[in-house]
């Protein structure tokens, strides 16, 4: 039986698009393997398998057998309730078992555990509670996590620094030979042969061993990347500047023409090139560092009957959380006690402080703004809002774009065309155009080798995709995919659900009619205190005005819903109904002097109930569902950008053009059944359209599936948010324009920066071939060029919406 499984594995010593190309293939291989995406630039490969063929283990063994190394995480834990080394076997054992854990021994001498761990995969808190289960307790030691970027970074720097110490005499040497040049000094010794080969030997073979190991596993496993190229061009430099030395021995030529700055100033300026991209690419990913900083990292909670704080870790469901002032809400709940205005800025882009009391939800990382508040935790670690955001964030950022197949397709077979290329070169210069001069020759292989780097073509989408997808999280919007954040910027149809789309979707007291002898307030207290024993939408809705406007309610004496009509209570001694035309006649109540307006409310598409007190009509009251305040805006806007926008509900007809109306929308489709939402949108895509859904409710579910782009409002339903492409954490149409219009930033950025990689290749390779490119200068060029895709792709990180 399949069992689809997704995981991710980080991947470290990948240099080019190529490496990306050759693990993506050899992962694919893999029986039980049903897709993998390897992303250049996060250094991540996101693998879809089936469980029951192969295992998280055989995707890190394929991996570190294409010469590559797959990045785990290791976490140190004091382990509590040990009595014996049978606890500490059963403890080992359980670890093991668990999805994502490589590798776990527990010491029962020392009270301890170390685990290494795939993060996409298990948490620390999966790991407590699996071992809690069995008895005992896990504390983690709390050591600054290691982050393996920035510790390649560190290396790196201490390479190049390295390498460059031993390079600049070289350079000096190499700077000096030209005539414009020739009043710079130059001590004697750097022209010495024997001390150039001393100080480009460390440089060639200790700080270049890294591109010989990447070029011999590349092609051990029958495939060419950057690697081969550089290990190429500087070993062809090395060798020859190698011969030439030993040939002069005896000959008494005190200067020859030696190649050893080219290797060296090469291998240190690609290092550079690779320092400045790595710490780039960092900076691309800051969205996530972002989000992952808002976490809580602490929470006070109600323990035996004692206020504790504890690490946010060890919060499970069900704890009572203390919120002060000032504080993050650690985890997602339910408010039990209190009532404050919290900052939800983080987490939906509404910069608005938002009411919150008794039974109202609560999201983990928004700011507790002035009350105080004790909140029930019902979501915690890797269920909570954030972590989901980062989820998808993540695996946004880690998708691949179907506009990077080209570049992929490029990529795979750049490096063998390039070397044929170098070669032609290499013959053409020494056969033709400088008969004899292997030296001459010699020098413009290298420069095409070294120019035609396939870095850029590789970063080139990859970037965008982090800083788009990155970049929208930041205001409430999220992309599943790098596919869905290519196909938005495509759409030329908006389909909108009416209620909690384009309305609140919760009905509110809108109108307030009264007739003599009664005041508004008067009327209104006797009908909130006979509303507030019913459950029935509409008066909840009353209830909820009638306290906005102040009034306290008193209790009913007696209460009978009657169905289909309304209902009567009584009040204060008095007889109340509230209800329909029906029930005021089935009581012999006069109504007739306040029918046209009820019929202008109806018109208006409200529902307007009847209101009589001890058999005398009192007045009226109206409640509809309110239109959100943006949508008209937002509509407008969308208009202006090109897009049709239709209004999808079940509603009856004449309801749904009132609101329709209002809005600005002319295309209604009402009184759909839930079923029928999908059918429609497959109605509009039959006409050739590119449709996007805009729904928040289960009902909207598979019409949200079936168009090209769904988009649920994340003030909606879990189902809705699932079934969708991108979520709009705002819940406001505002975000639908937002989502297109940086959608298309992304795809223009996207655009740009493969038009400068397949431009920089293109026109550098001629250019090299033709003479007119030193090796050096080459080095420096394709260093640059990696650097300008990575810097223009961070660019969208300042994008105004």
């Amino acid at each position: 039986m399949s069992q689809k499984k997704e995981t991710t594995l980080q991947i470290s010593g990948m240099t080019c698009a190529a490496c990306a190309t050759r693990i993506e293939k050899g992962l694919k291989k893999l029986d039980g393997v049903e897709d993998a995406n390897v992303n250049l630039a996060l250094e991540k490969s996101n693998v879809t398998f089936d469980s029951s063929k192969t295992n998280v283990e055989e995707l890190k063994k394929k991996v570190e057998a294409l010469g590559y190394e797959v990045v785990t995480e290791k976490a140190d834990f004091n382990v509590t309730g040990m009595t014996c080394a049978a606890c500490a076997n059963r403890i080992e054992k359980r670890l093991n078992k668990l999805d994502g854990v490589s590798l776990a021994t527990v010491n029962f001498a020392l009270e301890s555990a170390q685990v290494e761990y795939n993060e996409s995969e298990v948490s620390i808190l999966d790991m407590k509670e699996a071992i809690q289960k069995l008895g005992f307790q896990l504390e983690e030691k709390k050591d600054e996590k290691v982050d393996h970027r920035q510790k390649e970074i560190e290396k790196q720097t201490g390479k190049f620094l390295f390498s460059a110490i031993l390079s600049i005499p070289l350079l000096w040497a190499m700077v000096s030979h030209f005539e414009f040049t020739s009043f710079i000094w130059l001590p004697d010794l750097f022209m010495n042969p024997w001390v150039q080969l001393a100080l480009a030997t460390p440089v060639q073979f200790v700080i270049g061993s890294q591109f010989y190991v990447g070029a011999y596993k590349a092609l051990r496993n029958k495939s060419a990347n950057m690697d081969v190229l550089v290990a190429l061009g500087t070993s062809a430099a090395y060798f020859y500047s190698l011969y030439v030395s030993i040939q002069s021995i005896g000959s008494g030529a005190q200067m020859v023409e030696l190649y050893f700055e080219t290797s060296a100033v090469l291998i240190t300026l690609i290092l550079l090139g690779k320092l400045f991209e790595a710490k780039a690419k960092g900076r691309s990913s800051e969205a996530i560092k972002k989000l992952m900083g808002l976490q809580a990292k602490t929470a006070t909670v109600l323990r035996e009957e004692e206020e504790k704080q504890v690490p946010i870790e060890d919060v499970i469901v069900g704890d009572i959380v203390y919120v002060k002032p000032g504080e993050k809400v650690p985890v997602d709940g339910e408010i039990v006690e209190g009532r404050s205005a919290l900052d939800e800025s983080m987490i939906t882009g509404e910069s608005i402080p938002v009411d919150k009391s008794v039974g109202d939800v609560v999201i983990g990382s928004t700011i507790n703004k002035n009350g105080f508040l004790k909140v029930k935790a019902t979501k915690v670690g890797k269920e909570t809002a954030l972590a989901q955001i980062i989820k998808v964030v993540e695996e946004a950022q880690g998708s691949k774009a179907p506009i990077q197949r080209l570049a992929d397709v490029i990529s795979g077979i750049f490096v063998p065309i390039v070397i044929g290329i170098a070669l032609v070169t290499f013959l053409v210069w020494f056969f033709f155009v400088s008969p004899g001069e292997f030296a001459e020759a010699l020098e413009k292989l290298i420069a095409v080798l070294v120019i035609a780097c396939p870095c850029a073509l590789g970063l080139a989408t990859p970037t965008s995709i982090m800083a788009g997808s990155g970049r929208a999280a930041e205001f409430g919007i999220l992309f599943k995919g790098g596919e869905h954040l290519e196909t938005t910027h495509q759409l030329d149809t908006i389909v909108l659900d009416k209620t909690g789309t384009v309305t609140n979707g919760k009905p509110m007291l809108t109108d307030v009619i009264v007739t003599s002898p009664y005041e508004e307030q008067e009327l209104l207290t006797f009908v909130g205190a006979a509303e507030r024993n019913s459950e029935h939408p509409l008066a909840e809705a009353i209830v909820e005005g009638v306290k906005a406007r102040g009034i306290s309610l008193s209790e009913s004496q007696t209460f009978e819903a009657i169905p289909g009509y309304g209902l009567q209570a009584e009040v204060e001694g008095k007889v109340i109904l509230i209800g329909t035309r029906r029930l005021m006649s089935k009581h012999h109540v006069e109504v007739s002097q306040v029918l046209s307006q009820m019929e202008q409310l109806e018109n208006q598409g409200k529902t307007a109930m009847l209101v009589a007190i001890d058999g005398q009509l009192a007045g009226l009251v109206a409640v509809a569902d309110t239109i959100k305040e943006t949508s008209k805006a937002a509509i407008t806007r969308l208009k202006k950008m090109g897009l049709d926008v239709v209004m999808m509900t079940g509603d009856n007809k004449q309801t749904a053009e009132v609101i329709a109306k209002e809005v600005g929308i002319t295309h209604v489709i009402a009184e759909v059944l839930p079923e029928g939402k999908a059918e429609e949108v497959k109605k509009l895509q039959r006409q050739g359209k590119k449709v996007a859904m805009v729904g928040d409710g289960i009902n909207d579910a598979p019409a949200l599936a079936t168009a090209d782009i769904g988009m649920a409002m994340g003030t909606g339903t879990d189902v809705a948010m699932e079934a969708a492409d991108l979520t709009l954490m705002r819940g406001d149409l505002t975000s639908v324009a937002d989502a297109i219009f940086m959608s298309k930033m992304t795809i223009r950025n996207i655009k740009q920066n493969l038009f400068w990689a397949f431009a920089y290749n293109t026109l550098g390779i001629p250019i090299a071939a033709l003479g007119f490119l030193a090796p050096w200068l080459a080095g420096a060029a394709m260093a640059f060029s990696s650097v300008s895709v990575v810097l223009n792709a961070l660019r969208l990180q300042r994008v105004k919406l």
